[in-house]
């Protein structure tokens, strides 16, 4: 039976998978540590790190006492399932190990889904820093959204930012948590999530820090390539799967099409002629150029 206070109150678990993040990992851990909402259970597991971040994290464990265990490399999807199952939180809060929690994030988070059990997923808004942790120039706040399957998969919407994701864990579990197969776990599990019935409360405040550095997943074009599509493929049924497939090939060959012309040219024979548009004629520019020179 639920107390009073697990009503107003629940308590959140954050789970920091960590990944040869050293250098970024205790300002990640901190930012937990230091957040006004009272009510959270901090699980750090480091997923086969080849750095330093085990003895980073042990030195901060004995002064803070959070839960850490190391583990070898199972990848993100698998760990945050064995570790959502040990999780005593009805609120899940998967963090990154390089990104950095603004201290009302879960504050804000837990007041808004309070009376919402429609809320699968609440998320925020993101600022975008550098390696150094330097607040980058051109940020663009998005306004606070209710996103559907339809606004997610059809991109009617902007979507919700991954380090800010706070999940209810009943539908985390209505949906068989995350799949292992598929590496880009953020995108599955958003689609899946609306598929089921509950809908994504985006606010418009600032909730993490996001970092910038050279190892980011999105700047791995072939890896979110193959795990997009494969995303994609999940939803075959959707009348418009084969326009949204298009939509995003079109815009990965435009990105790939100046420095990666070889898999810009996979993606080409990929793109059915209906589909061809602007982008799609301004990447072949690009492909008829020398690598490292630009075209408008």
């Amino acid at each position: 039976m639920s107390s009073v206070q697990d009503l107003e109150q629940p308590l959140v678990t954050v789970i920091i998978p960590s990944y040869n993040h050293a250098e970024y990992i205790e300002q990640s851990i901190l930012s937990v540590l230091g957040q006004s909402y009272p009510r959270v259970e901090l699980l750090v597991v480091d997923d086969g790190s080849q750095d330093d971040s085990v003895a980073v994290i042990r030195r901060l464990q004995a002064i803070h006492g959070f839960d850490f265990r190391v583990q070898a490399n199972q990848g993100l999807s698998r760990t945050l399932n064995d570790t959502i199952a040990r999780a005593k939180g009805s609120l899940i809060a998967p963090f990154g190990s390089d990104d950095i929690m603004r201290p009302d994030r879960l504050f804000l988070q837990v007041a808004h889904l309070r009376g919402k059990p429609e809320v699968g997923i609440c998320a925020g808004n993101i600022e975008t820093i550098d390696e150094a942790g330097q607040v980058l120039p051109r940020q663009r706040l998005r306004p606070a959204r209710r996103l559907t399957f339809d606004d997610i998969f059809l991109s009617q919407q902007p979507g919700a930012p991954a380090p800010t994701m706070l999940f209810r864990r009943e539908a985390l579990e209505a949906v068989g948590g995350f799949d292992p197969e598929i590496r880009l776990e953020d995108l599955l599990i958003k689609l899946k999530i609306t598929q089921a019935g509950y809908v994504i409360d985006v606010l418009d405040a600032v909730l993490a820090q996001y970092r910038t550095h050279e190892r980011n997943t999105y700047k791995n074009y072939r890896f979110m390539i193959d795990n997009v599509l494969k995303t994609y493929a999940l939803f075959s049924a959707h009348p418009a799967h084969a326009e949204v497939c298009a939509r995003f090939i079109n815009s990965m060959l435009l990105k790939c099409a100046r420095n990666d012309k070889a898999l810009a040219r996979e993606l080409l024979s990929q793109l059915p002629w209906r589909f061809w548009n602007r982008k799609t004629l301004r990447a072949l520019g690009r492909l008829l150029l020398p690598a490292g020179q630009t075209s408008t």
